[in-house]
């Protein structure tokens, strides 16, 4: 028999082992710094904002809370709930749009559909800031500026969610699985409804997330799309209370208040969506 042999590991394994590490740990506190910072700041009252250490807690929070729920008549909980409305009935919809079409590109073949494909593709490379100005111009003409159509329309149709579920649903959704379907009498209509939505579960809810968050850090459309300020989303109704701060600056306390109140939303659905995710995940869609 011959002997077993140990290899030498190189020295310089283990300490490069460590460079990602710490690349990622300096990443993880480049983005949880500015979070902790308005955590704390949101603790503090007016005279200790500006006159505490940094990341010293202060002790007004519950009365700041109280003054930006008070102030205008509590229009700050208007303004998230417009945010609530604009971003879930958006992000829905664009799920559903995606869905569909993202599935009519990924199972079916048709004369134009890599043409439709690429003009996807060249939307994701658009920035939104061009078609803002565009989007405005064609709701003034139909009499839906300063509107919430005119929030809701332009964030239906998503291509990168279109690009997304196109690609899911050619890898998800197996051509024999609907053939089967077809061969026992399933309409196109129920095989999408009850066969491949469900297998597409985990993509769509991916889309969704991503047009909620886009949606609701969403400023320069409503910035330039609303008028009306009890229309207004979270992200211009701070922005209007920053704005203010500079001739009254008591308003900063509520600003940070506000802002540590609109992050609460995101992190809440990313846990509850996160769920799904691994149930979906591990569910998978065909069985030996």
């Amino acid at each position: 028999m011959t002997p077993l042999t140990l290899t030498a590991r190189p020295k310089g394994g283990r300490r490069t082992a460590w460079v990602p590490t710490i690349v990622l740990l300096l990443g993880a506190l480049y983005c949880l710094i500015p979070i902790a910072w308005v955590v704390v700041a949101a603790t503090k009252d007016r005279s200790e904002l500006f006159s505490t250490f940094t990341f010293a807690p202060g002790s007004g929070f519950f009365q700041n809370l109280s003054d930006l729920t008070a102030y205008r008549d509590g229009i700050f909980w208007r303004w998230m709930a417009n945010s609530a409305f604009y971003a879930g009935l958006g992000a829905l919809l664009s799920a559903a749009v995606s869905a569909a079409g993202g599935y009519a590109l990924g199972r079916y073949s048709f004369r134009g559909r890599e043409a439709v494909f690429k003009m996807i593709l060249a939307g994701v490379l658009v920035p939104s800031i061009v078609l803002a100005v565009p989007q405005y111009l064609l709701l003034s003409k139909l009499g839906m500026a300063d509107s919430y159509w005119s929030m809701l329309l332009p964030s239906i149709l998503s291509p990168y969610g279109v690009y997304l579920v196109r690609i899911y649903a050619a890898a998800s959704v197996p051509a024999e699985l609907m053939e089967a379907a077809r061969m026992d009498g399933a309409s196109e209509w129920r095989i999408f409804s009850r066969i491949a939505v469900p297998m597409m579960m985990p993509g769509l809810i991916t889309v969704f997330l991503f047009q909620f968050v886009g949606i609701w850090n969403n400023f320069l459309l409503p910035f330039v799309m609303l008028a009306d300020d009890e229309k207004f989303p979270i992200t211009l109704g701070l922005y209007t209370l920053l704005a203010q701060g500079a001739s009254q600056p008591a308003l900063y306390t509520l600003v940070i208040t506000g802002c540590l109140l609109a992050i609460l939303p995101l992190i809440g659905l990313f846990l509850v969506i996160q769920r799904f995710w691994s149930l979906d995940l591990m569910s998978g869609s065909v069985k030996a």
